[in-house]
């Protein structure tokens, strides 16, 4: 567990100050309605999650109720300085055993969260046993941002790019109130990262 802390911490030092785009889809399919979205995924120095829309195709009931909300999962936990990362701090963690993934051998731990909020989910998290970096969350999240919104389910992937773990993609199956389930895709593009935006501080002195 203290070598997850650890590689957290630089995850999160690693990806501060960066930025890549994201298309997401989504569907309402008893209304036989689409939407996708384009967008840039920024981390500012500090570590905050933004999205800056760059263009968008389809209904905008897509667009409003399910694509909007489930991004406030995101950021809305940000707001009053609250922490949703996955630390000993937010779960509690019970190894489960080792599996293989993608080629990687990894430990496989289930994860119970400590409180009931925004942004925290019930499920597993899968670390790469070289360098125990994350390279799969799954579960559901045990608090919505919106009544609209009654039970999200989501697989998220990631992948390992010069020893740090990067998103790759996102799958959320939710239920919504009144149109029933709804599926949504995520793609993540390639990341970048200015160097004049690193941040000044190491991993340890920024906590």
């Amino acid at each position: 567990m203290n070598r997850y802390v650890a590689a957290h911490a630089q995850q999160e030092y690693a990806l501060r100050g960066g930025a890549m785009e994201v298309d997401i889809d989504a569907s309402l399919p008893t209304l036989q309605k689409q939407g996708k979205l384009h967008a840039l995924r920024n981390i500012s120095k500090l570590g905050k999650i933004t999205y800056r829309a760059l263009g968008f195709s389809g209904d905008n009931t897509v667009k409003n109720e399910v694509i909007v909300r489930f991004l406030k999962l995101e950021v809305e936990g940000q707001g009053d300085g609250s922490d949703i990362s996955i630390t000993p701090a937010n779960y509690k963690f019970k190894y489960k055993g080792m599996a293989e993934f993608d080629g990687r051998d990894i430990y496989v731990l289930h994860l119970s969260p400590r409180q009931k909020k925004i942004g925290l989910f019930k499920g597993e998290i899968w670390l790469d046993a070289a360098t125990y970096m994350p390279v799969r969350e799954s579960g559901q999240f045990v608090k919505t941002p919106s009544i609209f919104l009654k039970k999200m389910q989501f697989v998220r992937e990631y992948e390992i790019r010069d020893g740090v773990a990067v998103p790759q993609k996102l799958v959320s199956l939710n239920d919504v109130r009144f149109f029933g389930k709804v599926q949504m895709n995520v793609n993540f593009g390639k990341f970048s990262k200015d160097p004049d935006e690193d941040v000044a501080a190491s991993p340890s002195s920024s906590q």
